[in-house]
Parts: structure tokens; sequence; C-alpha cells
């Protein structure tokens, strides 16, 4: 989808005042003493993308419509829309990064919802006395702890992480892949009989990772923040092997929220629907790929930030291996949505450098890692973007 005059990132000119950006059309000002925060991920990237798509995602829900508490009675997930269903399993079809046939989709209020939803799900279905404990390898997701630690449950607790974590007792383990903060492929720590495993995939697309199987694992998580660029939405969806666990998984969402509401969901799966279709025309002369264009965006984006960082020679990146992507049929490397930058040895809080060049980040404390280490979001506005390059080049 669009050519290079649409990917291209420039350095802004060091006589301006003001960093002008344009996406459709809209144009944004940030001044250059601007506080830049890069510590969330608010894939505000996007916008350019969805400007160009223009009114094909637009729908129309009449005043009469969508009342009713159920979406399908006859589904175990009975406040899923049926849409929503369809367009899911088009797009990981169409993509080919995770198996639907046999599989039943509990639709949640994002991935947060989801991980309670199985947390409750799955230590209800242990027999045991005491609390469960929920273990992921650092440098692990940052709201892991809070999420699991939230309502203080007498169900499970957070134990830390599962490289530590030698009990020989039931356990649940957490599998980012692509790892947040990371961006690196994962698989399980523990190993140990006893042990569940549920597999957040929120990034396992190809703007961000090669696809390189269709993944099968009995609990996935995906949401639509970090597939289509919809935070907002609040909209994520987990495919789960076991029917008990799915209806499960559902009751604490009855009780919780009493369902998904219906017009995000509906938004969702026209969106969705939008993407699969053209996923189908891919490499054809007709073709405007939803994910080869923000591929290509956050590809240049990498590739200025490696430059910019070599130069410095004040901080390092992960390194990521080539690998053959079966959606795009390229070798290629990752592009992850944020950006696990470590410091220079002797820089002991490499959040505070940051900050003092008024770059909020996320330091590698609330991964589980060192301080050495932050978190920067890559999949901000260009505006933002040029401007932490800018700073990050004079440091």
């Amino acid at each position: 989808m669009g050519g290079a005059d649409q990917v291209r990132i420039t350095r802004r000119s060091s006589t301006s005042d003001n960093v002008k950006e344009n996406h459709g059309g809209d144009t944004r000002n940030l001044p250059v003493d601007a506080v830049i925060n890069l510590d969330h991920g608010d894939p505000t990237m996007y916008e350019s993308c969805w400007r160009k798509v223009g009114d094909e995602c637009t729908f129309v829900i009449k005043g009469f419509e969508s009342l009713s508490y159920f979406s399908n009675p006859n589904n175990p997930c009975w406040f899923l829309e049926p849409k929503l269903e369809e367009a899911i399993k088009n797009l990981h079809g169409a993509v080919g990064n995770a198996v639907t046939d046999g599989y039943s989709i509990v639709v949640g209020t994002g991935s947060s919802q989801l991980l309670q939803a199985v947390l409750f799900a799955v230590t209800t279905s242990l027999d045991h006395a005491s609390q469960i404990n929920v273990v992921s390898p650092a440098p692990y997701y940052s709201s892991y702890p809070e999420i699991v630690d939230l309502v203080k449950s007498g169900l499970y607790k957070w134990a830390g992480d599962a490289h530590e974590f030698d009990k020989d007792e039931p356990y649940i383990e957490l599998v980012t892949s692509p790892n947040n903060p990371s961006g690196v492929i994962r698989g399980s720590v523990v190993n140990r009989e006893g042990g569940v495993l549920v597999h957040d995939l929120a990034y396992y697309w190809p703007q961000y990772t090669p696809i390189t199987s269709s993944l099968d694992f009995d609990i996935m998580l995906f949401t639509a923040s970090k597939c289509t660029g919809h935070a907002g939405s609040r909209v994520g969806w987990a495919l789960v092997k076991d029917k008990e666990v799915a209806k499960k998984m559902t009751k604490f969402m009855e009780v919780n929220t009493i369902g998904v509401s219906k017009e995000p969901q509906l938004r969702v799966a026209k969106i969705l629907q939008v993407i699969a279709d053209r996923c189908k025309r891919f490499g054809s002369p007709e073709g405007d790929d939803f994910f080869e264009y923000n591929k290509k965006l956050l590809t240049e984006r990498w590739e200025i930030l490696r430059e910019t960082v070599k130069k410095t020679q004040m901080f390092t990146l992960p390194k990521y291996p080539l690998q053959h992507c079966n959606y795009t049929g390229d070798v290629t490397q990752a592009h992850p949505a944020f950006a696990w930058i470590k410091c220079k040895e002797g820089i002991e809080d490499c959040e505070k450098l940051f900050r003092n060049q008024k770059i909020l980040t996320r330091s590698g404390r609330r991964f589980g890692s060192d301080p050495g280490f932050v978190r920067v979001s890559m999949v901000g506005r260009d505006e933002e973007f040029k401007l932490f390059i800018d700073r990050l080049s004079m440091m």
C-alpha cells in the first residue's frame, strides 16, 4: 500500500522551530523542545495507512440495531458477534499465523481482560489448595505483575521470572512471542509437568516479524490494537482449544462486564475483513497490502535508528536473525513495535539519561530486567520519531 513517498521519513531541518508531519492532509506541529512520550506503545503510526484506506472501513449502526445482550446464544461465547468471528478466521487464514479450526474464539475488552479471564478459567480447573504461581521469563511484559496481582486473587499470584521458578507444583507460564519488550521469538522456559502455557501473540503479525508457521498452541491471545493500530476500540480475542476453558473465560466476562460492546466488535470486524481481503490480493497488480505498507514504515524507522545508535556509540540494540516469511515469501528480519535499548557500561539508569533529554521511556526495571535498559516505542507519529532521532544523535 503506497510507495516510497508515503513511507519515507525525513530528518527535520536544524533551523526549524517546529516539526511538521502530514498524514493524508492533516498537518501537526510539535515544538522542538517538547517532551516526547515514548513510554507507551500508542499505535498512532497507523493513521497514515488508514487515511489512505478512506471510507472503505466506514459502516453505520442504526438506532434499532444491536440492542440485545446476545449475539449468538448457540456460541459458547454468546456475546461474540458472528461478523467478528468470521473476520478473525479469515484474517488468520490469509496471514497464516495461527490455526483457527478446532478452536473456540472468545472476545474481550483488549487482551488484558482476556488474560484475567484465562487466569480465572485455568486456576479454577486446577486441583490445588494454594494460589497458582504465574510466571514469565524476564524481560517480561511490564503490565503482567499488575494484571495478575491487581485483585489480590486467592486463586493465583505473580511469581516473577520463569527462569528462577523451581517449585514442584502447578504453574501458569505467560509466553510473549514476539516478546514485549525485546521483540525476540520465544518459547516456554519452565517445561515441567503441571504447567499451563498461555501464549500472548499480540505482535505475531507480518509488519513486526517474519511469519514462520501457523501456530496451534492451547491458548493464544491477540488484540486489534497491535494488529491494526485500533487501540481505542479495545477489542482482543483468544483462540482456545479446550471448550471448557473457553466457557469459563466467557463466564468471567459475563460477570465482569456482561460481555463486550457490540459497536467496537462490529467496527473491528469490518477492519479485519478489509485487511483480509487485501491480503488475498497481495503481490498482484491491484494489491494494496496493509501489512506490507506498515512493514515498510517500521523497516525504515529501524534502519534510521540503527544508523543513529551506531554513530552515538552509547547504546546497543538487539540483533534479529534473517528468516523466511511465509506470508510475504521474503527473507527478512523482525522490526518490532518497541526498541529494547541498552546503555553503554557505566550508565546505571538509562531511563534517567533519556528523561534528561525530554524523552520518556520505560525502564528495564519494569520488565524484571536491568535499569541499564529502556523500552522505546517505535509506533508513534512521525514527528515524535523524528525528534527522538534528532535528540538521540546529539547524546
